[in-house]
């Protein structure tokens, strides 16, 4: 069988300790790889994003200038009997860089293995990992950028070379063999672009940031992902649903699960619009897709500090959350929207938040 002909999805052969830290790589023709391990993603959540996620880039909704890019390059890389070149997908979270990478390895007609940053601990985990690689393999490490620096060290040459440089033994006895590795395409995929190392960064020969979606295309998405699940929602229902999810795919089939739970108990399974906006108020999930916890982050702001500068620690301080979680989490979306900013002194609530909480701006003077 030739390596453009489809393979079967195999998981990735790293060792019990490894595994132990990934979620289940299904094997078969609906292949699922794991996304990125935060704790917002719970495993009921899992088991749905495996069953929407599209297999095909003809399938694959939003992010046009990615796929026109990597559809030419993947025929090109047919043509060629050769491997892609190495492709790094940065972007928040929830926005398909794991479905993405799927999506290449099925163009390909090739396996995928899957594992993350924080799961390789060892050199003998990478080494095993790339040791049964077969020639074309896609192999996928989610939050790349979490890897450790002396892991880094044996990626680059397999990389590059498609070897694999082992020391044996330690010391002045120590010896140095090279092995030679299948060729293959490693994607990488990283929510902070920033903390890659540059000799990482550079060995990466093609690199695409996954932007927001907007509301018509996650609109799109709500409406497949209804069909698959047999879900009965008109356009203006999938419409609501789609326009508070804050730009993410993820999001958006979450949202969409939890309005067909209560469409399900308390509208004879029909999603309209009136059905969609009484669910996320039940979810407590508002007009603006602000969740329980953002408006936490804003009460705080406006009432408790009356729209002074609050510093980061003490912000999580009085939320009862870590601050890098603050940080990272929940203020990009508020940035985004206007509803907070970063000043020298700390965050500040803008008009817009204050409005948002029904106070006047000029209340505190």
């Amino acid at each position: 069988m030739s390596l453009w002909e489809a393979k079967d999805i195999k998981e990735g052969p790293v060792d019990a300790k490894a595994l132990d830290r990934l979620d289940d790589v299904a094997v078969g023709s609906d292949p699922a790889i794991p996304p990125s391990l935060t704790p917002e993603l719970t495993e009921d959540d899992l088991g749905l994003d495996r069953s929407l996620r599209p297999r095909r880039l003809e399938d694959y909704i939003g992010q046009t200038r990615v796929k026109e890019n990597l559809a030419v390059l993947i025929e090109a890389a047919r043509q060629r009997h050769d491997t892609l070149d190495h492709l790094l997908f940065s972007g928040p979270p929830g926005l398909g860089k794991t479905t993405l990478s799927t999506v290449v390895a099925n163009e390909l007609g090739v396996a995928i293995k899957a594992t993350s940053g924080p799961a390789i601990e060892r050199a003998g985990d990478l080494a095993a990992i790339l040791t049964n690689l077969e020639a074309g393999d896609v192999l996928f490490i989610d939050e790349i950028h979490r890897l450790n620096r002396a892991i880094e060290e044996i990626l680059y040459p397999a990389m590059e070379d498609f070897v694999l440089d082992i020391v044996i033994g330690k010391g002045p006895a120590a010896q140095s063999i090279r092995l030679e590795i299948p060729p293959f395409t490693l994607i990488g995929a990283t929510t902070r672009t920033g903390l890659l190392t540059g000799p990482l960064r550079d060995r990466f020969g093609i690199a695409f940031r996954l932007d927001y979606y907007n509301p018509e295309e996650l609109h799109d998405i709500v409406v497949r992902s209804a069909n698959i699940l047999a879900v009965e929602i008109d356009r203006k229902g999938a419409f609501e649903i789609a326009r508070r999810s804050r730009g993410t795919p993820r999001l958006a089939n979450r949202l969409l699960k939890r309005v067909r739970d209560f469409a399900a108990v308390r509208a004879d399974n029909d999603i309209t619009c009136e059905v969609a906006s009484q669910a996320l108020a039940f979810f407590e999930v508002d007009e603006l897709g602000l969740d329980s916890m953002d408006n936490k982050i804003l009460e705080v702001l406006v009432e408790t500090f009356q729209g002074r500068p609050v510093g980061l620690n003490t912000l999580a301080n009085a939320l009862g959350e870590d601050a890098e979680t603050v940080e990272d989490v929940y203020e990009p979306y508020l940035l985004q929207q206007g509803l907070i900013q970063r000043t020298p002194k700390g965050r500040v609530a803008t008009e817009r938040a204050f409005r948002h909480r029904g106070i006047p701006y000029d209340l505190f003077g």
